[in-house]
């Protein structure tokens, strides 16, 4: 299972709004509202980090009220 992570900077009232419907899209396994420049912080989990990053790019990206996005992808260690 592959795992990022999204970071959401959302158009000012929106909040709430992007945070539902993010929380609805298939892979999405958590949202939480943070502090600091962005938003929101989503975790995508896929069984290849391609269709991770089809469901960011495709899927989340798409959502109106997104102003926008930073993704982390997380990487193997030891």
């Amino acid at each position: 299972m592959e795992t990022l992570y999204l970071l959401v900077e959302t158009e000012v009232g929106r909040l709430e709004d992007v945070l539902r419907k993010i929380r609805a899209v298939p892979g999405v396994t958590e949202v939480e509202a943070v502090t600091g420049p962005f938003d929101l912080i989503a975790k995508v989990q896929a069984p290849h980090i391609n269709a991770a990053l089809d469901t960011v790019v495709h899927k989340i990206r798409k959502i109106s009220g997104i102003k926008s996005t930073e993704t982390l992808v997380t990487v193997a260690t030891g």
